[in-house]
């Protein structure tokens, strides 16, 4: 019995999700559960199901993707190059199975930037902190955002003495709103994070990452806070099979309707 946990608001995108889930994911008799990020009641609810040990499926934005508008109601754009992560029982993939390149290339072709650069070596730059939403910190961290900002920086300042520079979610009327990410990673030492997809864009651009184990970038980052003045930089065949590995978990609503995302899925488990 395939359990689509409904969001009350009629523009949220778990509207257009839900009924290709249902036509595209093989029912079984027994209960599988998909929630549409953390509004709402999915946190006691996916919390209920760890319980009872039932099976539960996290759907968000996508990794690697044309991006869709947030506010002040989400929209999609290009439905053929929007992608959505599909992710059986945490916030980001613990299955890391690379695919044959594929799919890859098949962003490439549709205009999504898949180039990853060399790694820079700013000898002088700046640490980019940025956390992950309030929901998603308390989820992750049990604590909230405020003290997770607090302690990391706390943490950082035990082992270097560079410039830290702050960088929440863009929202309307907060300073960030309108400003790219890429700006703020110019010239940057590392980016520092919990669960925040920004990891993606710092390694894209050759700039380390310090995140949470548990992150989708975590193969190819620093998840010790002490090693900040010299971070991990895998070579580049482990960075290729790793992002080889993001884009298997993430989809288009029409390869989720036509199966295509289930059966990838279900290969990797």
């Amino acid at each position: 019995m395939l359990v689509t946990h409904k969001i009350a608001w009629d523009k949220c995108l778990s509207h257009q999700l839900w009924p290709a889930i249902e036509k595209g994911w093989k029912d079984e008799d027994r209960p599988i559960h998909f929630f549409w990020g953390l509004a709402g009641k999915n946190i006691p609810e996916i919390n209920e199901c760890d319980r009872k040990g039932e099976e539960w499926w996290y759907v968000d934005v996508g990794y690697i993707t044309d991006q869709i508008t947030r506010y002040p109601e989400p929209k999609i754009h290009k439905p053929d190059s929007t992608y959505f992560r599909i992710i059986k029982g945490h916030i980001h993939t613990q299955t890391m199975v690379p695919g044959n390149s594929d799919r890859l290339k098949d962003l490439s072709k549709k205009g999504i930037d898949v180039d990853v650069k060399d790694w820079q070596d700013n000898k002088d730059g700046h640490i980019l902190l940025c956390p992950s939403s309030p929901t998603v910190t308390f989820r992750q961290n049990n604590m909230s955002q405020e003290e997770w900002i607090t302690k990391t920086g706390n943490a950082l300042l035990q082992y270097t003495d560079r410039p830290i520079r702050m960088r929440n979610k863009p929202r309307p009327g907060n300073e960030w709103w309108g400003t790219d990410i890429k700006d703020e990673l110019k010239g940057a030492h590392a980016l520092v994070t919990n669960m925040s997809l920004s990891a993606i864009d710092a390694i894209k651009l050759g700039i380390p990452a310090f995140t949470d184990i548990d992150n989708i970038a975590s193969p190819v980052s620093n998840t010790v806070i002490s090693s900040i003045e010299n971070p991990l930089k895998p070579n580049r065949h482990i960075v290729n099979e790793w992002i080889n590995c993001v884009v298997e978990n993430q989809f288009t609503i029409r390869e989720i309707e036509d199966g295509i995302a289930f059966k990838v899925l279900q290969e990797q488990i």
